[in-house]
């Protein structure tokens, strides 16, 4: 029998001890499956990323953040939104960062800022960071509110321009002119609050080139294709950290067009736009109470379903990138509508969403339109929650959000225990590397 040396017995010691700590680590990898919040959020295939690990999304929509913010004795309101949709587990929001001319208008007028309404701003994205949430920030409006492009088109008339049409804004080289201005002071400001400019601050999960994009005029969806090539391009080359998605509804152009409500053409594609080099993830918007009005509440219900479920499949099979469901919702303003109405609304959305994440899908989340404060009834517009008031809508929020935030869970445990896989191996080697030195064996 061969005896062990001294030198053996302290390996063989050392061997135990080595034991006991990398089942400590495991038993800690097992069950603590910690999700780090600081980073970009990148895309790796259909999922977004965060520190390595997929990363899903329950938010809200808040257009009124910045807004708010502006005036320093609304800004609590501002920071309660944030407290209790943290409370709620919803981690992404998505808010403007434009107000063109009018009151308490972030741009005056072309490349004129108010710093007030810009440090409204700053604030909205540090209680954002304070909270853990991530913001999406759309950069300019389809529509009339707070400008949008209608404004644009108008400061170009007001130098001189000839134009004929608000959809001039994605084809007149003075009007992109001005945006792309836009683009670059936005990207390029330096929080007041934090230090950081916003190009470099990872509270910013992405841009949104406009809110809804539509270019009626032009049903081809040529001009809104360049458009976006164009934007695209140049916010990249100032801006690499972060992700870019266009502002989609989701309506299909020549590619599908039997899937859209009452067949709209509205010159944008789903599949086409996405598809453009610079645009990290989709987005889809779901209102069929607006889109269907002529339709019954079950027929409402089931385009949704299939609204879902189809922009879900493409993003998938066609487009290989993640989508959001960035905005849905139901309004209580108009009669007969129930709250019981909205919720299935929600659970239909939900569902779609957590279907795919389990199995490791594209849908990375879906944003409710809209959140809003306590005291804010002016801004209600059927479609507002209060998390605070704890109805039926707030309890499937935030069974989303424990869902979604389970599965993070499941995909952080998963990598730490390759983390802890490849230690060992790490340790095993530098052992018998050890021992080969020393010239002992077991």
């Amino acid at each position: 029998m061969v005896q062990c040396t001294p030198t053996c017995m302290v390996i063989r010691k050392m061997k135990h001890l080595g034991v006991i700590f990398f089942g400590a680590l495991l038993f800690i990898f097992l069950n603590h499956g910690v999700i780090a919040e600081d980073g970009f959020v990148k895309t790796r295939g259909v999922q977004l990323v965060l520190n390595g690990v997929p990363y899903y999304g329950n938010g809200f929509n808040a257009y009124w953040l910045m807004y708010m913010a502006t005036d320093p004795s609304e800004r609590e309101k501002v920071s309660s939104a944030f407290r209790e949709a943290s409370k709620n587990g919803l981690t992404i929001a998505r808010t403007w960062a434009f107000a063109d001319g009018g009151y308490r208008a972030l741009q005056t007028s072309p490349g004129s800022y108010d710093e007030k309404t810009f440090q409204g701003l700053d604030f909205v994205i540090a209680e954002a960071k304070k909270n853990g949430i991530k913001v999406m920030l759309s950069l300019v409006n389809n529509y009339d509110n707070f400008g949008g492009k209608k404004q644009y088109v108008e400061w170009a008339r007001s130098q001189g321009q000839s134009l004929s049409s608000e959809d001039d804004f994605f084809t007149n080289s003075l009007v992109k002119g001005f945006y792309k201005n836009h683009i670059k002071t936005v990207l390029t400001r330096i929080n007041t609050l934090t230090g950081v400019a916003y190009k470099d601050e990872p509270t910013i999960m992405a841009w949104e080139l406009m809110n809804e994009p539509r270019c009626t005029s032009d049903p081809s969806g040529k001009t809104i294709q360049a458009w976006i090539t164009e934007m695209a391009s140049y916010l990249k080359s100032i801006d690499g950290n972060h992700l870019l998605e266009v502002g989609l509804e989701g309506f299909y152009g020549s590619s599908n067009p039997k899937t859209n409500p009452n067949y709209y053409q509205i010159g944008t594609d789903f599949l086409a736009n996405n598809q453009i080099p610079g645009i990290d993830f989709a987005t889809v918007h779901s209102y069929p109470d607006q889109w269907l009005t002529g339709s019954s509440y079950e027929d409402q219900v089931s385009f949704l379903n299939s609204w879902v479920n189809d922009h879900i499949h493409d993003a998938q099979n066609i487009l290989k990138k993640p989508v959001l469901f960035a905005e849905f919702g139901r309004s209580l303003k108009e009669s007969g509508y129930t709250i019981n109405q909205r919720d299935r609304i929600f659970t239909t959305v939900y569902s779609g969403i957590y279907s795919s994440a389990r199995g490791g899908g594209p849908a990375v989340g879906g944003l409710f339109w809209q959140l809003l404060a306590q005291g804010m009834d002016s801004f209600q517009d059927g479609y507002g929650v209060v998390l605070s008031e704890g109805s039926s809508t707030v309890g499937l929020i935030a069974e989303e959000s424990r869902k979604l935030i389970k599965i993070r869970k499941m995909y952080a445990r998963l990598r730490n225990i390759e983390k802890w896989k490849r230690a060992r191996e790490i340790r095993r080697d530098q052992f018998w590397s050890g021992n080969k030195v020393n010239g002992t064996g077991n």
